[in-house]
This record gives structure tokens, sequence and C-alpha cells, in this order.
């Protein structure tokens, strides 16, 4: 036997779960030949850019379409894997075993409770990284063969979870939180839920926070000819300043030109007693606030080392559970 051979408790593990390892190595394998295929024909008709700057395929190629089309399906699934990884991990993989009492089996062959989970959780995180990086791969040929549109830019959700770094992150919390929970509720079930809808409050959080993890960057400009940020930049506000440099209210306005009777039926009254209202509180500079593409990398390092911590806590608190239950 090779010392690569599994043995004990992770032999045990992957027999029990070798069709679903099998399952999942298939389709990840369908997947690339679909990619690869729609690649292929892709290639065969040109591509024009818009002038908004995204591309659009020739009538005739219906590969290219269909690719952005799949990719779409793909990245969704950098997004929702680590809720599937923690469900059956927190299920099947552990609270399965208490509920069904297979777990004492497990104990009396000379095995100890530390080592049972260490196995599961080991070969888990050994397949779950396995299917976040094909996951990520996939993503990337394909890519590599649509031109860039709103829809594949790196601040998108769907790019940003499947080109970056921090997919593994969450694969790995979701083992953890998956152990956890599955020890806590052990009930299969009712254990899957749990985990499934921690971690999706997880990836809620951070989608919603992300780019308040690093500044952003400001670009000022005269009243109505204001800044314009390059196409690679991500806009997260904008807005008008006052002389003194601080955010002015244009409710402000809004509010005082809707008070005035006929501004909805005289056309361009509106624009006019807006422009007066701006002068009068001396309102001359527009902004916008937007992060760089430069801050793609150090963001995703930045989101990764936060939900490493989080796989870190979550697994020592797996551990310290079941050594006060099983001493």
């Amino acid at each position: 036997m090779s010392a690569l051979s599994l043995k004990g408790p992770a032999w045990v593990t992957v027999r029990q779960y070798r069709r679903t390892l099998w399952l999942a190595l298939a389709l990840a394998l369908f997947a690339l030949a679909v990619v690869a295929g729609l690649r292929i024909w892709a290639a065969q008709n040109p591509v024009a850019p818009a002038e908004d700057g995204v591309w659009i395929a020739s009538p005739y190629n219906g590969g290219y379409l269909k690719l952005r089309w799949i990719l779409e399906y793909v990245g969704g699934a950098a997004i929702v894997l680590p809720g599937v990884v923690a469900a059956v991990v927190a299920g099947p993989m552990v609270a399965r075993e208490y509920e069904s009492g297979t777990y004492q089996l497990s104990l009396t062959q000379s095995v100890r409770p530390v080592e049972w989970l260490r196995s599961k959780l080991t070969v888990a995180t050994v397949f779950a990284t396995l299917a976040a990086l094909a996951v990520m791969g996939v993503f990337w040929l394909g890519r590599l063969g649509v031109r860039q549109g709103w829809d594949y830019h790196w601040g998108h959700v769907v790019t940003y979870a499947a080109s970056g770094v921090t997919v593994f992150a969450y694969v790995l919390a979701a083992v953890a939180v998956g152990a956890l929970v599955g020890q806590l509720v052990r009930r299969t079930l009712l254990a899957m839920s749990a985990a499934g809808l921690v971690m999706g409050a997880v990836l809620a959080a951070f989608t919603s926070y992300r780019w308040s993890l690093m500044p952003v960057e400001r670009l000022t400009g005269p009243l109505h000819s204001g800044p314009r940020i390059t196409q690679d930049g991500l806009q997260m506000g904008s807005g008008m300043l006052t002389p003194a440099g601080t955010d002015f209210d244009q409710t402000i306005c809004w509010d005082e030109v809707q008070r005035v009777p006929g501004v909805d039926i005289q056309e361009g009254l509106w624009d006019q007693l807006m422009n007066q209202c701006y002068a009068r509180n001396g309102v001359t500079t527009e902004y916008v606030d937007y992060h760089p593409a430069s801050h793609f990398w150090p963001t995703q390092l930045i989101e990764t080392g936060i939900v490493l911590a989080l796989a870190a806590l979550a697994g020592y608190a797996a551990f310290r559970v079941l050594r006060a239950r099983h001493p």
C-alpha cells in the first residue's frame, strides 16, 4: 500500500460518500467540456463592441450568447458552494452519525473522538477545496472567451466570487461551521438547514459591506459636467459639495422646487429653479466616490483573512464541543 493510500477513518469517510464524490467529479468535467465547446463555437464568429462598452455577438454567434449564459451559473456556483459544503458537512457527515448512533461504532474501533472528527473534516476540506478550484477554473476558462461587460466587471458579485481567492476561505469556513452546527444540532435535516443559513448570513454580510473594507477614492469636477470615472472603476456614490467641502443635501433644493406652482408643467422650469438653488447655496462642485480596479486584490485578501479567522474560530469551537462531550 502506498504512502498516499487512505487509512482508517479517512478511508471509511471516502467510502461512505464515494458516489457523491464521483458525481461531483462528473459534474465538474461536464461543465469544463461544455464551456470549452462553447468557446470553440463562439470563436467561429466575430464579436463587436457596443458604444457602452458591452460586447455584442453577431446574430449567428449563438455560442457566445450561450457561453455568457452558462458563466452566470458557474459564477453563481461559487456563491452557493460554501452553503452546500456547510450543509453536507453538518448533516450527512456529522449530524447523521449522531442521529443514527453510528459514531459509537467508530469510537469502539480504537479511534479517538478527535481523530474521528479530524478525519471527516480533512476529507471534506480536501474535496471542498478541489470543488472551489474546479468552479474557479471553469469560470476563468469561459471568461477568457467573453468580452468585458457590466455583468463581468471585476466588482460584480458573481465575478468577484468566482475570480478571486475568497471562495477558498469560504469553503474552509463552511467545513468548520458544518462541523460545529452538526454537533450542536445532531439532527440531519435541521443541521443542514442551520449550517446553510449561517453561511448564507456570512456571505450576505460580506456582500453588503466588503466595499467598506478599503477607503474609496474621490474625483471632483464642475457642477453639471462633473468627474467621470474610468470604465474599470466601481462607483460607490456621488453628490455635490458645499464651498466648505462638505456634502450638500440635495433634498433641500428638491423640496424647495417642488413647492413652486406649475413646476411639473412648464418645460425647463425645474432645471432653472434647481440651478438657482444651487447658486444660492454656493454649490459649484460634484464628486464621485469609487474603487479603482487596483482595489480588487487588496479587498479579496482582507476579506479572505477575516473569513479564515472565522473558520479558525468555528473549527476550534467544534473540537471544544467534541472534547466536552467525549473527553
